[in-house]
């Protein structure tokens, strides 16, 4: 079976869930915002609607629970997040060019980043690594240190028997690439459920710990 024709399928279910959890649209932050120390980049998932998503909206809200006496704020990428999964290289655009524009009006300002599935590939793009989904604009090596952690969900590019750990020499040791066992976008597998199951299953905390960590101790 194809990716995409997997992703066709798991994508309607997404949509589903997204519009039950979100019930609306969450606007991004701009860049032109006041500074934050921390400053969450997240992409959505393939379908859901424009905003953070399913999984952003919990990421930002544990991280900010897991970072007292740091101010931290989100940027919902803006991209069509389309079932053709033609819109990856787009959304790292909008990723880098963010990242890029909010570094230079920002100097102490450090960034969490990452996406769920199409959103993943979004931040692999982003972070140059290469992949099916297209290419996109990258995010300047130099601000690579201000990148404090990288965390995806059903990344597709495990389908090609890579990690964002073992494919970025730059942001492998502080990326966290989480695939849930059967899901068929990250796993090849065949249920297309465990898609569905990070924002309930622990992994939203997880990675919100993980990231923390790394913005305290880096």
């Amino acid at each position: 079976m194809s990716v995409l024709l997997v992703v066709r399928r798991v994508v309607t279910a997404v949509a589903l869930t997204a519009t039950g959890l979100t019930g609306m649209a969450f606007a991004a932050s701009p860049a032109t915002a006041a500074c934050s120390d921390v400053q969450v980049v997240f992409a959505r998932g393939s379908t859901e609607a424009p905003g953070l998503g399913i999984l952003g909206r919990p990421l930002v809200s544990a991280v900010q629970q897991q970072l007292p006496g740091f101010t931290v704020d989100s940027y919902a990428v803006d991209y069509a997040a389309n079932v053709s999964q033609t819109s990856a290289g787009p959304g790292a655009t909008d990723m880098s060019d963010h990242i890029t524009e909010v570094a230079a009006q920002c100097p102490d300002t450090e960034f969490v980043i990452g996406g769920y599935s199409q959103g993943a590939s979004v931040t692999d793009i982003a972070i140059g690594i290469r992949t099916t989904l297209g290419r996109g604009g990258t995010i300047p090596e130099n601000l690579a240190p201000r990148i404090k952690a990288v965390t995806v969900f059903g990344n597709p590019l495990r389908l090609s028997r890579q990690t964002i750990n073992s494919a970025s020499r730059l942001y492998g040791p502080k990326a966290l690439d989480i695939c849930a066992t059967g899901d068929p976008v990250c796993g090849n597998g065949a249920n297309a459920a465990a898609h569905l199951r990070y924002a309930f299953d622990g992994s939203v905390t997880r990675a919100a710990q993980f990231a923390a960590n790394l913005v305290k101790t880096t």
